[in-house]
């Protein structure tokens, strides 16, 4: 029995590390912390401008949170998956809520970009915040004082923490793109889009992140805003199995095949650690490309809130406005309000990412009972 005592731990970790080199990272993470924009922001949006109206929040909280949706996304999905409290936002924690930062803190605001605004100031388009990757990195590093006064606390607390990049990056596209500057213009803005989010993680890393996971864009061509936005008569813009605007999705295509291409780089450079690419867009276009079979029978493409329109989806009355509805059942609806998910499109994303095939590599939660 002591002799079984002994081998224990050494077993564990030899199972996390062939699991590891068969294209899996297994671990117990303890804390999240999370970075990004509207997909992933638990409330600091609200703590700085004020919360969006009902019936943003109607499913699960019953009230709005600042969650640009009816309910939970997917880091409050993968927080539970990992029997974690939700994350708390940054903001509730800096004005003293009095809430607990030892198992996790988000950053993520909406509206953030990856670029700074000064990039956008230059170019003359309007971005509506001063949010960035950066800024939200710099509130990380405000706060390590209270989570760790020692690099051996830091690398204790960080090496069984997964940190959450996003998703970042979409609103550096989609504030030009709803401007409609040419394609050409926003294409150029992806190699530094690129380089802003992998300067972050490097950034983590040397503060002693270990496992960071790394989201690409979702299909922005089966966005109910962007289909509103770019409607047309031309039937070869679209892709007939879908009905999502092919040029889009092709450029969200673009924008993840070279954020792939710069985490094996980084990843070559700090093999101690594991970054794992989230595959948002295909995780997500299964159920655009067969709705009915994920339960949203109310379709993937309408917006189960807005003001009417093709796609439900009106720049004139938003989800939220007086003058704005929504559908009894959001669970049946893909589009929350256009732009944003429902609760239940973001809980299937969820599961294709740590029960399925889309995270390179492959992620598992599940925890090793330490009292094996």
């Amino acid at each position: 029995m002591a002799l079984l005592t002994l081998k224990l731990p050494f077993i564990i970790k030899l199972f996390l590390f062939l699991a590891t080199i068969k294209g899996v990272v297994g671990y117990c993470y303890t804390s999240i912390f999370g970075f990004g924009d509207s997909y992933a922001d638990t409330g600091n949006l609200c703590l700085n401008h004020g919360c969006l109206s009902p019936p943003y929040g109607e499913t699960y909280f019953h009230h709005p949170t600042g969650r640009c949706s009816n309910g939970r996304l997917i880091i409050d999905f993968t927080a539970e998956s990992l029997g974690l409290p939700l994350v708390q936002p940054y903001l509730g924690i800096k004005n003293g809520s009095g809430i607990s930062i030892q198992e996790g803190i988000n950053f993520a605001v909406a509206g953030a970009t990856a670029l700074d605004a000064s990039f956008f100031v230059e170019r003359g388009i309007d971005v509506g915040t001063d949010i960035s990757l950066g800024v939200q990195l710099d509130w990380f590093k405000e706060i390590l004082p209270s989570l760790c006064n020692t690099s051996s606390k830091c690398n204790e607390i960080f090496g069984s923490s997964l940190f959450l990049m996003g998703e970042i990056g979409g609103n550096d596209y989609t504030y030009p793109f709803f401007l409609h500057r040419s394609i050409e213009e926003i294409q150029t803005f992806v190699p530094l889009v690129i380089q802003a989010i992998a300067s972050a993680i490097n950034e983590l890393i040397e503060l002693g992140a270990v496992t960071l996971m790394v989201p690409g864009n979702i299909p922005m061509g089966c966005s109910a805003a962007y289909l509103t936005s770019y409607e047309t008569a031309d039937t070869d813009q679209y892709d007939p199995e879908t009905g999502c605007l092919n040029w889009l999705n092709k450029f969200s295509e673009y924008h993840n095949d070279q954020l792939q291409k710069e985490l094996s780089r980084i990843q070559a450079l700090h093999p101690h650690t594991n970054i794992i690419y989230a595959d948002f867009y295909n995780s997500s276009m299964r159920f655009y490309r067969n709705p009915s079979q994920y339960g949203f029978t109310g379709g993937a493409l309408t917006a189960c809130c807005g003001g009417g329109g093709p796609y439900n989806c009106n720049t004139s009355a938003e989800c939220g406005d007086p003058s704005a509805s929504a559908c009894d059942d959001p669970s049946k609806y893909v589009s929350w309000d256009g732009i944003h998910l429902t609760e239940a499109a973001y809980r299937w994303i969820t599961k294709g990412l740590l029960e399925g095939p889309y995270t390179i590599p492959q992620i598992s939660i599940s925890c090793v009972s330490q009292d094996a």
